[in-house]
């Protein structure tokens, strides 16, 4: 399948530049979507974040160069890009759990952590409702925050925003200003290619933006699946839509926002949608 191929293409890549600088964003182009979303995806069906891939392949070699005998600690740091001894020292233990002066000592356990090879295997196991739909571009207006375009620094930071939007007023005040498709408060997570990555807490609105950050969400297809639980079960329908609908589909990502719509933004027994930009996939 061109899908998963076009994936162990971006693994090969990554191994290529280890030792050099590994462009996230040429990634995406090997992908063929954006940087956010290959992050997205990598994530899920590898089931670690991009950057501990690729923190774990650097620390399995250097172990492997240090072992040798042949470099000094120093000169094994700088080639995998750590320009810090101390940071260096720091990683190295963090996942041999020793020190990288103490590999060559008698009897030293260290891990190895072999390159990644995707395989696709549709399990399906679990029902997904969902409809794809032309939409033209809608206006939101909302709170935005900056994100990092390394996306599991940005853990922190959405939750974050949801609490002080609940509890400085800012949810209740947006809600009354909602009229437009789609209704409910919507999680909104811009990270193309052309604009500075934010995420936003919005409606859908075209009423005066009244000191709030407005956005124009682009004209796309979307697949939208609609689910009901807690902020797990949320997580576990988009790593499903991105594991086992997604390489089936005929679809690939489009280079619009994802979206999340809590139509009852209850954090235990939410109603919602997930909003998964799409194209069709070129014959």
């Amino acid at each position: 399948m061109e899908w998963v191929e076009r994936l162990n293409q971006s693994i090969h890549y990554i191994e290529e530049h280890l030792t050099d600088e590994i462009d996230y964003a040429q990634l995406g182009r090997i992908a063929c979507c954006s940087t956010y979303h290959y992050q997205r995806m990598f994530t899920y069906l590898a089931g670690i974040p991009l950057a501990e891939y690729i923190r774990r392949r650097k620390m399995s070699l250097a172990a492997v160069d240090l072992r040798s005998g042949e470099e000094r600690i120093l000169a094994v740091a700088e080639k995998y890009g750590y320009r810090s001894p101390t940071a260096f020292n720091r990683a190295f233990q963090a996942f041999h759990g020793i020190a990288p002066s103490s590999v060559r000592d008698e009897g030293a356990a260290i891990k190895s952590f072999s390159p990644i090879v995707f395989r696709i295997a549709i399990k399906g196991a679990a029902e997904m409702n969902y409809r794809i739909e032309t939409r033209e571009a809608f206006r939101i207006i909302g709170v935005s925050a900056p994100l990092d375009q390394e996306i599991e620094k940005n853990f922190m930071v959405v939750p974050a925003m949801w609490q002080e939007a609940a509890a400085n007023g800012t949810m209740q005040k947006l809600a009354g200003m909602m009229d437009t498709p789609p209704m409910g408060l919507l999680g909104v997570s811009v990270c193309n290619e052309e604009e500075q990555w934010k995420y936003f807490v919005a409606v859908s609105s075209t009423k005066a933006g009244d000191g709030f950050e407005e956005y124009t969400v682009p004209a796309s297809i979307w697949a939208i699946f609609s689910g009901t639980g807690t902020n797990q079960s949320i997580q576990e329908l988009e790593r499903q839509i991105i594991t086992e609908w997604l390489p089936a589909s005929g679809y690939e990502y489009a280079n619009a926002p994802d979206i999340e719509v809590y139509q009852n933004p209850d954090p235990q027994n939410a109603q919602y949608e997930v909003w998964i930009p799409v194209v069709k996939k070129k014959a």
